[in-house]
């Protein structure tokens, strides 16, 4: 039984009857670009497909050379091409889903030499220029998605999305920024949309009527020159004519300079203007972007903002996300937090899209927790993101787990990183291990100091070290003056920092950490402040853009690196931008390639360069007159036990930060205890 009744009511898409209202959105994992790889894609939907998900999409795949993300790019343009999908269309069909393939064409996107758009052009992303097409490309481009179309039936797909927003070719052809054409694809918003609605109509016309044929509407471009809303509804009446069947939500632009999908966004941001979209068109529509949980998903539907809900990364992160949330264990689902940093932003530097909280994701068919031979007595020590992550999955092969924390809480730095603005909803994946300790039978020892003595007394055949990281101490004249704290005493809240801070450090922890100082106590992920932040407007303003108003720092915050690198330089790809968006919105210094010179009642004294710019010009020594100085100066791993445990003859495996401390990474850690765990 459940609790979600609009989540779990039917509804027919076309000839396709669903038995919930759950839509695994598309999600490029690499994979796509490989056929050798396809068994691998096809287990990963599989699995899915066990879990709930009976309608999914794949990631990208072009109609033409052309339109390929990158050289070797997926694409599917001739017949040969589609029978290697067989495999993928099978499993997906033999686990008793069905499977949309999503038809993508990069335009200005492209990351080669090949790329064409609308109007000669170069994305602020891309390195490469587009060629304008000619209207001899645009008729061919028309025919390989119909062509395109034709062969993902042929390989036994269940029908197509086509790709119309994110900023690819079908979008870039429906706005002015990047559409200037003055002939009959150009010129005003009727024939901006020409291109599109041509597209839409050669796939139907290509396809069998029971083929299901679902459009992804840029409903916010989110960028200068985006499309009217007027226009967004015109648009969705003339496909709608043209035969689609139902419409994907998309929202924003990749150059778009206005988060979307990262964890800072507050849950189901755009669900009002998926509503508007509903209102104004026949068949159903579907919401996406940050809906990560099943009380988000049945308010949406209930509200009457949408018919479905599309979710891609919350299946990476779970399986089985549909079948939990429908058999009453929705407490057992591993939420995504969106923190992109295994999934996009390895999809953006080539890697295979995995999951952070999640390492299976992507390694269905090597990745595996199989029941155990012989069961052993194993001590995790350290209940963080690898501890954690180590004894749930040592559980769940049927070994013996203890796991002892000196804390009286779990989750070690995740525990610190969940009170950080924007980063609530690493709290899920705490709760998620809790619940799972519990249903494993894992024993759990916190405010629980163990030595080497007391572990070589006990019978465990293996000792899993995971006792994370302390924060560096660097060589700083006046480290103990009463100023300075380190950044565990702060995010704990044992301190609480003045009106004017230096962050010593601007490595993650800094960033993190200069969030925290710029926010009020107690932040929350409100809708209202994060729209007025961004500058996120209603359906009334082109592209959804409007000016931004962030509310101002209630401190004065300055962000100081050694390094001579622009301050946060190493953050996630798709997620790094956002953090120094939002320091710049709340007024944060920054001064890189700073010397520390010392620490004492006139503040943090600092030599740095008298002119950035410039090499030659000396440098001099400046005194930030602060009442606080936070140190996030890098970490040490914390292994000592290591040695004493080895010499009484123990077993033992280190993993996560008493590993590796170079810099904080959860993505490690956790892969680090679930491989092990799958080792042991």
């Amino acid at each position: 039984m459940t609790t979600y009744t609009h989540l779990f009511r039917p509804i027919t898409l076309g000839s396709v009857t669903l038995p919930n209202r759950v839509i695994m959105g598309s999600m490029h994992t690499g994979m796509e670009d490989d056929p050798a790889q396809f068994p691998e894609l096809a287990a990963y939907f599989a699995e899915r497909v066990r879990g709930g998900a009976v309608l999914m999409v794949t990631g990208g795949f072009s109609p033409d050379e052309a339109g390929v993300l990158y050289p070797g790019g997926g694409r599917i343009t001739t017949t040969a091409e589609a029978a290697e999908h067989h495999v993928i269309t099978s499993a997906v069909h033999q686990a008793g889903g069905k499977i949309l393939l999503q038809l993508l064409h990069a335009g200005r996107y492209a990351a080669h030499e090949g790329a064409v758009a609308p109007s000669s052009s170069q994305a602020p992303i891309n390195r490469y220029h587009a060629a304008e097409m000619t209207p001899g490309q645009i008729d061919r481009t028309v025919r390989d998605f119909g062509r395109a179309a034709e062969l993902a039936h042929q390989a036994g797909y269940d029908g197509v999305e086509i790709m119309g927003s994110e900023g690819y070719l079908l979008n870039q052809f429906l706005a002015e920024r990047t559409n200037h054409r003055v002939d009959e694809w150009g010129g005003d918003p009727e024939r901006r949309r020409r291109f599109p609605v041509a597209v839409a109509e050669a796939v139907k016309t290509a396809v069998p009527a029971e083929f299901l044929v679902m459009y992804r509407i840029s409903l916010q471009d989110l960028v200068e020159g985006g499309q009217s809303w007027p226009d967004v509804v015109a648009l969705a009446r003339d496909l709608e004519r043209a035969g689609v069947d139902v419409f994907n939500t998309g929202i924003g632009w990749h150059e778009a300079r206005v988060p979307t999908i990262v964890t800072s966004v507050p849950r189901a941001a755009f669900a009002q203007v998926t509503g508007e979209l509903k209102a104004a068109v026949s068949v159903p529509v579907v919401a996406s972007n940050r809906i990560n949980i099943p009380e988000t998903a049945e308010e949406i539907l209930a509200a009457g903002q949408a018919d479905l809900i599309s979710m891609a990364r919350p299946f990476l992160a779970d399986p089985e996300w549909v079948d939990k949330a429908g058999s009453g264990r929705a407490d057992q689902i591993n939420t995504c937090i969106a923190c992109n940093q295994a999934c996009l932003d390895h999809t953006f530097a080539h890697k295979r899209a995995t999951c952070l909280v999640n390492p299976r994701a992507g390694n269905e068919t090597s990745l595996i927790l199989s029941p155990t031979r012989r069961v052993k007595h194993i001590a995790v020590i350290g209940a963080g993101p690898a501890g954690l992550s180590c004894a749930v999955s040592l559980a769940r092969r049927g070994h013996r787990v203890d796991l002892f924390e000196a804390q009286d809480h779990l989750g070690g730095q995740f525990a610190l990183a969940q009170r950080i603005p924007g980063k609530e909803e690493f709290s899920e994946t705490i709760r998620y291990f809790t619940r799972q300790l519990e249903l494993t039978g894992v024993s759990v020892h916190l405010s629980t100091t163990v030595d080497a003595n007391s572990l070589a007394e006990q019978d465990f055949d293996e000792v899993v070290l995971a006792t994370g990281v302390a924060p560096r101490v660097p060589a700083i004249d006046g480290l103990d003056h009463s100023s300075v704290m380190t950044y565990p005493e702060l995010l704990s809240g044992r301190r609480v920092a003045g009106q004017s801070v230096a962050v010593i450090g601007a490595g993650g922890i800094g960033v993190d950490v200069s969030e925290f100082l710029t926010h009020p106590e107690s932040p929350s992920l409100d809708l209202a402040a994060w729209r007025a932040e961004w500058g996120v407007a209603g359906s009334d303003t082109p592209g959804g853009l409007g000016p931004a108003s962030p509310a101002p720092s209630p401190r004065e915050v300055v962000l100081v690196q050694r390094r001579a690198t622009p301050i946060g330089k190493d953050l996630g790809l798709t997620s790094g931008w956002v953090h120094r968006a939002s320091l710049k919105h709340k007024g944060v210094r920054m001064i890189p390639a700073a010397t520390y010179e010392r620490i004492d009642d006139d503040g943090l004294h600092l030599t740095v360069p008298v002119d950035p710019k410039d090499a030659d010009a000396g440098r001099a020594e400046i005194t930030l007159p602060v009442d606080t100085v936070v140190v996030c100066a890098g970490q040490v791993s914390r292994n000592d036990l290591a040695a004493p445990l080895r010499e009484r003859g123990l077993a033992v495996h280190v993993i996560g930060g008493a590993d590796v401390a170079a810099e904080l990474d959860a993505k490690r850690a956790i892969g680090q205890g679930t491989r092990l765990a799958a080792e042991l």
